[in-house]
């Protein structure tokens, strides 16, 4: 059964194909942005268990917590209020209708309309929503965000390229996360995931590369894990605006929002290795 386990989710990191994993997804742009909806698209397309939890709008300033039901898809769901809320409700109260109270096995919020870089990240909604889930709830998380920004509506046809791009990238990744094994992330650990702007060299998703990288710049810090020929990882800021096409990944810390100690760099790196690269 090990064996077996192992072998499929193998198969899936490489082949794109599905292990039905059980996933919360959010955001902080509202449930009817068309990245957080592309990027469920391509969750369902993988054979996912997606439930989708967002606010109701952008940042939704209301504390209300209504929730609504898109009446053609019970699974997708919105929450009149902030982020974070739209994450708790969805683990606690949305999802318990469809796994029986289970947990998510993964928790993903985004893709933000816009980069979440260093000073940015602890005022993220998309960040926050992430960081719940990891800290509060014990569910592995993914934030992620892209810097070609602009909102765009759930239904807008043709969907442009960077609305695709950045949904098949973020689910790559999270196919990369779950097919490592459980546990999928080490506790209090969230990934924060900054993609480039698609364009120019960069409009497909095999244009981009992975780099793991680091949230703060890290100059009083204690050494990051050994990689890449040293033991500074290079800044998520560093990697996006760094020429081609290189998305950054930084291991969080869920207890602060900063970069996560090299014993948790060390496991992710572990688990991701065959994915990432290093700068030129």
């Amino acid at each position: 059964m090990r064996f077996s386990t192992f072998m499929l989710s193998a198969i899936g990191l490489f082949t794109g194909t599905s292990f039905g994993a059980r996933i919360l997804q959010s955001n902080d742009d509202g449930w009817a942005e068309l990245y957080v909806r592309s990027f469920n698209d391509a969750l369902n397309a993988a054979g996912h268990d997606v439930v989708l939890s967002c606010p109701a709008d952008n940042k939704s300033g209301s504390r209300s917590g209504a929730i609504g039901t898109n009446t053609t898809n019970p699974r997708l769901n919105w929450v009149n209020s902030y982020p974070v809320t739209a994450m708790r409700f969805g683990i606690s109260t949305i999802s318990t209708q469809f796994w029986n109270g289970q947990l998510p096995d993964i928790a993903v919020s985004g893709p933000n309309v816009g980069s979440n870089l260093w000073l940015s990240v602890p005022f993220s909604g998309t960040v926050g929503a992430a960081v719940y889930a990891a800290h509060e709830a014990g569910v592995p998380s993914i934030a992620f965000s892209g810097a070609s920004d602009g909102t765009l509506a759930w239904n807008t046809s043709p969907p442009p390229a960077r609305s695709l791009v950045y949904g098949e990238l973020a689910r790559r990744l999270t196919d990369a996360v779950l097919a490592s094994g459980k546990p999928y992330l080490p506790s209090e650990v969230w990934l924060n995931v900054n993609f480039p702007e698609v364009g120019g060299e960069c409009t497909k998703a095999d244009d981009f590369k992975w780099v793991l990288s680091r949230i703060n710049i890290g100059l009083f810090s204690a050494p990051d894990v050994n990689h890449c020929g040293g033991t500074r990882l290079p800044t998520e800021t560093s990697v996006v605006n760094h020429e081609g096409c290189f998305i950054s990944v930084s291991v969080g810390d869920a207890t602060d929002k900063t970069t996560a100690p090299e014993e948790k760099q060390a496991i992710v790196l572990q688990k991701l290795g065959n994915l990432l690269t290093c700068l030129p």
